[in-house]
């Protein structure tokens, strides 16, 4: 077993420099613990992982690869070892890092399916605004598309942290970091309604801080948001392959399709790093390309 305490050192020194989320965490010590095991199984370095060389690295991931692992999978472990050796090197507990020289595997990024503006007026208008859960429906959809929030950030939501006065919902998203996310008018007309009319029904003299809350008064899951998308999408006619995430890719598509700036959609949706927001405007020069095909004389 791969030293408990080493890995408790690591794993507090990144949650400290970085702020890093509980999840990501997990999956470094995951991928420390694999390679620890990997090394008492295989008898390599004495099962040590501060032994570890340089050849260990690489016959360790030589066996990932032919195991079949994702590329984005082994990508993550080569960051995980890096970033481990790097943090033994700057103790002093190594003298030489074993990590150097070991290039990350390239990932091929798919596009993600994104919605027409058309298609999400479609998808919007789908619940049924004259029941109560199609009121909360509506309004979750509406925050959803007006906001960019990842569907963990939208069922988490709590009260505290909308502010219908200034217009904003402050968020808290991957590794703990805030960003404040504007909603627009139609979001915050939705809020209110929701707000007047329908929580207080579901709630039935419960109290809750949860934003959106189910008829048993609680908050909702993911999964079974992600269950509603796709019930209003079928209702609507939308026939395209969505994701809990497709209503943040039309919001990121959208706003660059209307001249919005990269660096303005990467504070938006709370990406760390500009590479991550890049991915859309291949969406929206795809959609450029279509549309002077279809509305050039010459395309």
């Amino acid at each position: 077993m791969p030293n408990v305490n080493l890995l408790d050192e690591f794993s507090d020194t990144l949650w400290l420099e970085d702020g890093l989320s509980h999840n990501t965490l997990e999956s470094y010590r995951n991928d420390l613990r694999q390679f620890g095991n990997w090394l008492i199984e295989h008898q390599k370095s004495g099962g040590e992982l501060i032994k570890a060389t340089h050849t260990d690295l690489l016959e360790f991931l030589a066996h990932r690869v032919e195991s079949n692992v994702k590329a984005s999978t082994a990508s993550r472990e080569v960051s995980s070892l890096k970033r481990f050796y790097r943090f033994l090197l700057r103790q002093g507990r190594i003298h030489t890092d074993p990590s150097l020289n070991i290039s990350t595997p390239k990932i091929s990024r798919h596009l993600p399916v994104t919605l027409t503006e058309n298609d999400v007026e479609l998808l919007l208008a789908a619940p049924d605004i004259n029941q109560p859960l199609g009121v909360r429906d509506r309004t979750m959809l509406e925050v959803l598309y007006a906001s960019g929030l990842r569907v963990s950030e939208l069922v988490n939501l709590r009260t505290s942290q909308l502010s219908e006065d200034m217009g904003v919902v402050h968020v808290r998203g991957k590794g703990d970091k805030e960003r404040l996310a504007p909603l627009g008018e139609e979001a915050l007309e939705w809020i209110h309604r929701y707000n007047k009319q329908v929580k207080p029904m579901l709630l039935n003299g419960r109290v809750s801080d949860t934003v959106f809350v189910t008829t048993r008064g609680s908050g909702m899951t993911r999964q079974a948001f992600w269950y509603l998308i796709k019930r209003h999408a079928k209702h609507a006619g939308i026939d395209k392959s969505l994701s809990p995430h497709t209503l943040r890719h039309a919001f990121a598509t959208h706003l660059l399709n209307h001249g919005a700036d990269l660096r303005v959609v990467q504070l938006l949706l709370g990406h760390a790093d500009i590479s991550t927001t890049q991915i859309y405007t291949h969406i929206a020069r795809e959609r450029l390309k279509q549309l002077h095909t279809r509305h050039h004389p010459r395309g």
